[in-house]
Order: structure tokens, then sequence, then C-alpha cells
């Protein structure tokens, strides 16, 4: 199967820094591709150099196997990448709908007669939102009564119908409680079911291994591997995150904590 999206041996410099060292990444249809290391790894190069925020200093990045350049994340829009980051680009003051579809707004009339047509916009929030099992109760409500996990649904929601073909996920389940986290690892499960290729960005190994297929960890800019989620047990994964120590022993080390 012809990856949606492959970054053959990239490196990216920022001066003498050298943020990543020759990392391999690809991400098939259907896929959800986990992307671990703890803070300082590359995670967010990586994700800027996916979305077409940064260029690769060197290496190539092909789409569907088509060698490509994305010059700023428009150029990667267009090639069906869509990135969630972390603080989800919305308006919490402005409507679902108009969330949902900010810059991209349906119409009706013509000339000076030309507006935004309201209840066609709200009925497909509406339909997208239940398609991926959130009932909404008035699409016109602000977006900052939604709960958080409820606005990471609104964005896959909105990525996936403007047909993303590749979903980043920037640290989707931070800062969320337990429901909440878990309705996020069930929207990352459907837009898989959707043949859409997901990139599940996190340093919680707890929240990517119920749902990843493959897992590729990060340490210091390079890969250090990636594996089959038949190929490694989640104890395995914390092993190789925590640079080869055995993170059980080393909390028995440490006073007053119990294991």
């Amino acid at each position: 199967m012809v990856p949606v999206i492959e970054l053959a041996d990239v490196r990216k410099t920022f001066g003498s820094v050298i943020a990543l060292d020759g990392v391999s990444f690809d991400v098939k249809p259907g896929e959800v591709h986990c992307l671990l290391g703890d803070n300082g790894a590359g995670k967010s190069t990586l994700i800027k150099v996916l979305s077409g925020v940064h260029q690769p200093s060197q290496g190539t990045i092909r789409v569907g196997g088509k060698e490509v350049l994305f010059k700023s994340p428009r150029d990667a829009y267009s090639e069906g990448i869509a990135t969630v980051f972390q603080d989800l680009a919305m308006l919490p003051l402005m409507s679902i709908t108009r969330n949902f579809f900010l810059g991209r707004e349906p119409t009706k009339g013509r000339g000076l007669t030309k507006r935004f047509d309201v209840k066609r916009a709200d009925d497909i929030t509406r339909a997208e939102m239940e398609r991926i099992g959130i009932d909404i109760r008035d699409p016109g409500q602000a977006v900052g009564t939604l709960s958080g996990g409820e606005r990471q649904g609104l964005a896959i929601a909105r990525a996936t119908y403007f047909g993303a073909k590749v979903l980043i996920l920037d640290e989707p389940t931070s800062a969320l409680g337990v429901h909440q986290a878990s309705m996020v690892l069930k929207y990352i499960d459907k837009a898989r079911s959707d043949g859409i290729g997901v990139v599940f960005i996190t340093h919680n190994i707890n929240h990517a291994y119920p749902v990843g297929d493959r897992f590729t960890l990060l340490n210091r800019g390079r890969n250090t591997g990636t594996y089959k989620k038949a190929d490694i047990t989640r104890d395995e994964i914390l092993f190789v995150m925590a640079g080869g120590e055995d993170v059980s022993s080393l909390l028995e080390k440490m006073p007053g904590v119990e294991v």
C-alpha cells in the first residue's frame, strides 16, 4: 500500500541546532501512526515539516508516492494534509457553525445579495458532528460552551469534511480528563475507519497504545525505531522512550513512591 505521506531521511537545522537528524516516517491510508517522544524529542518540528510550516534542510517528502515540496501550510492543505494543533485555532465566542466553516462559508444569492447560507451550514455542521458521535443541541451556540473533548471532535470533523487524507493531531488528549480523552480516542478510531491516515503525536503511551497501529519513537531529533503494535508491548515502548532505562526500577529508587 502506497503511503499517503512519507518522509525520507529528513534533516532540519536551525543554524547550528539540529532539530531533526535523518528521520524517516510514513503514514498509510486507514492507519493510526503514533509519534512518541519526550519533550525536546523533535515532535513539534516534525509536525511543522509535515504541515508545511518548515521546509526540510535535507531529505524528501512524498504524497501518494509523488515527491513534493511544501512552501507553506496552504500547499500541505491542498494535498489533503490537515493539522489540528493544541490550540485548535478556534474562536470561542463564535458559533460552532462559524468555526466549522471558518474561511470556507457556503453562500447563497449573487452579487450584492450574496450572503452566508446559515441554514445549510447549520445542517451540515450538525450532521458532521453527529457522524463522529457528538449530538450538539444548537450549532449556533458558542464554541466556548463545548468541552475540550468536543472541541477536538469539532476540529476532526471539520478536517475530514473538507477532504483530509492525512490528519495530524498534536497532543489532542493533553489537559483532558479521562472521559474526554476517551472521547477523542473514539474520534480518532472513526477517522481511521473512514480511510484517513492519522498521525497521533503524544508523549502519553496510555492514550497512544489502545488506538495505534504503528509507533515511531523520537529521541533528540532521531528516529529510534518504528514498530507494529504486534511487535512491541506498552512497557517496551516506555523502556525505549526512557532512553533504555527501566522506568519501574527508577521509580522504585525514589523515596515515597510506590509502584
